[in-house]
């Protein structure tokens, strides 16, 4: 998806204010959302590690 103008993500909470190197910027929190047929929001997953993160989402989903 493209979201140029960072709409959605600030819509979601993940557009946040991050540090590197004692810089502050504003960036992405990487998270994943997941979202049922109806469009709502059953489950959200915030500053996510790639290990193991893909079976905890398929897990969930599973359970909708």
């Amino acid at each position: 998806m493209s979201d140029p103008d960072n709409d959605l993500a600030k819509a979601y909470g993940s557009w946040i204010k991050k540090k590197n190197y004692g810089r502050e910027y504003m960036g992405l929190d990487r998270s994943t959302f997941l979202v049922d047929a109806e469009g709502v929001v059953r489950e959200a997953w915030r500053s996510v590690k790639v290990k193991d993160h893909v079976d905890a989402v398929l897990l969930a989903a599973k359970e909708l």
